[in-house]
């Protein structure tokens, strides 16, 4: 199977089959496709995976595609202004990604449920006590909130990370939180009281604009416009015109 990925800001990755390959996404992800392909709605794992998969702000059941009698493509588009980045998932590596970063996969890809089990990293690491992990071997498509940036972390490399810039970190790397020192800088620097701490070694994925800082921007715009839809939805609409144009 080959693919590409096209479009800026909200880019689609176009994947090309042969007959018999398939593709999984979860309900709702398929953008375009050949008339060759076949649809097949399953829990893809069980009941028990499903409802794993609910926790983690995804959808209970996932659909397969299969290309029938020639080759044909399908095209999975992202659903915020950002990045599509692929994966290649190798049988004994395993990626940890941020709740709701699925996008699709070949079969061999395994999505399970990952719970963090330090309390404090669940509660004040930004991104709660559920995540997901892949594993398996094949393809993996995730959807990253604005751009994409990754870095490579050596053997006892740390990186500082505010809440919700956290995309992909491979399972090597090691998670915590640090709260933030000075009462004069939690009370006034604007970044809260803790921060996520990622060490390596292992790869990580960051993101430039998180949907949730997104929301907190324009939730404090139509604040000050009295609250009103109408200036909020022009905000938006002058965002996104201005990203497309």
């Amino acid at each position: 199977m080959r693919y590409e990925i096209k479009g800026t800001p909200l880019p689609v990755a176009i994947c090309y089959l042969e007959n018999g390959e398939q593709m999984i996404t979860e309900g709702g992800g398929m953008s375009w496709m050949s008339p060759t392909m076949v649809m097949e709605t399953t829990t893809n794992g069980g009941l028990g995976k499903a409802i794993g998969r609910m926790f983690s702000n995804d959808k209970m059941f996932q659909n397969r595609y299969t290309c029938r009698g020639s080759s044909g493509l399908i095209a999975f588009a992202s659903c915020f202004p950002g990045d599509i980045i692929a994966l290649e998932v190798k049988p004994g590596e395993e990626y940890i990604c941020q709740k709701s970063s699925f996008l699709a996969s070949t079969p061999g890809v395994n999505m399970s449920v990952y719970f963090r089990k330090k309390l404090k990293t669940g509660f004040f690491g930004g991104e709660g006590f559920i995540m997901q992990k892949f594993d398996g071997q094949g393809l993996l498509f995730i959807e990253v909130d604005g751009s994409a940036i990754k870095y490579q972390l050596g053997t006892g490399e740390k990186m500082i990370i505010d809440t919700g810039h956290l995309v992909m970190m491979s399972a090597t790397c090691k998670m915590d939180v640090q709260m933030i020192k000075g009462a004069k800088n939690v009370i006034f620097g604007g970044e809260g009281l803790f921060n996520t701490v990622v060490e390596g070694p292992g790869e990580i994925i960051l993101q430039t604009m998180p949907i949730s800082n997104m929301a907190r921007t324009l939730a404090g715009f139509s604040a000050e416009s009295g609250g009103g839809n109408g200036g909020a939805g022009e905000f938006v609409g002058g965002i996104i015109g201005g990203l497309v144009d």
